[in-house]
């Protein structure tokens, strides 16, 4: 198990908790609600014992819920990174990867994926892309098309899981 490095979770009250990790799920202060609002537990103060609660949470909300958070999800090097608009995590995590160094090919490539996979899913791509670079996420999206919208959802959600578990170890 693996302490925080920055902060004591089972420590805080539940506006400092929700403060802290509101955005662990990208735009999404209701799972770190949920898991106040289950009660202080000294498990929290390890970073796998937070992500199982919080990925207990995902697994147990609505499908509305969950799909509200995958399109809470920015497309990768998409409109909202060109302009900035990234969360902070959000945008480390994309320049981590490398997208903000796409070539125009790269971009456009980038770009057009994105509309196929919105049409094809009605949600944005989701991989937690770091330790990949440019290639391995357009290889993963080109397979990834061909799944089907069952298998493609759960994806997504697990992929967040992963995010989720990268962004809280760098706490």
């Amino acid at each position: 198990m693996t302490a925080f490095r920055t902060l004591t979770p089972s420590s805080l009250d539940r506006d400092a908790f929700i403060a802290a990790f509101a955005d662990i799920y990208e735009h999404s202060p209701w799972v770190a609600q949920r898991v106040f609002d289950q009660g202080p537990s000294s498990e929290l103060d390890q970073v796998e014992g937070l992500h199982q609660r919080m990925s207990a949470v995902l697994q147990a909300a609505s499908h509305a819920e969950q799909l509200a958070l995958i399109n809470a999800h920015p497309d990768l090097a998409g409109k909202a990174a060109v302009r900035g608009e990234l969360t902070e995590s959000s945008t480390a995590e994309q320049a981590g990867a490398g997208i903000h160094q796409c070539t125009p090919e790269e971009f456009a490539r980038f770009t057009a994926l994105n509309h196929a996979y919105k049409a094809r899913f009605a949600f944005p791509f989701i991989m937690a892309v770091r330790g990949s670079d440019r290639q391995q996420i357009l290889a993963a999206f080109e397979t990834r098309l061909h799944n089907d919208a069952d298998s493609e959802f759960r994806e997504a959600l697990k992929q967040i899981d992963r995010i989720a578990l990268l962004r809280l170890s760098q706490l």
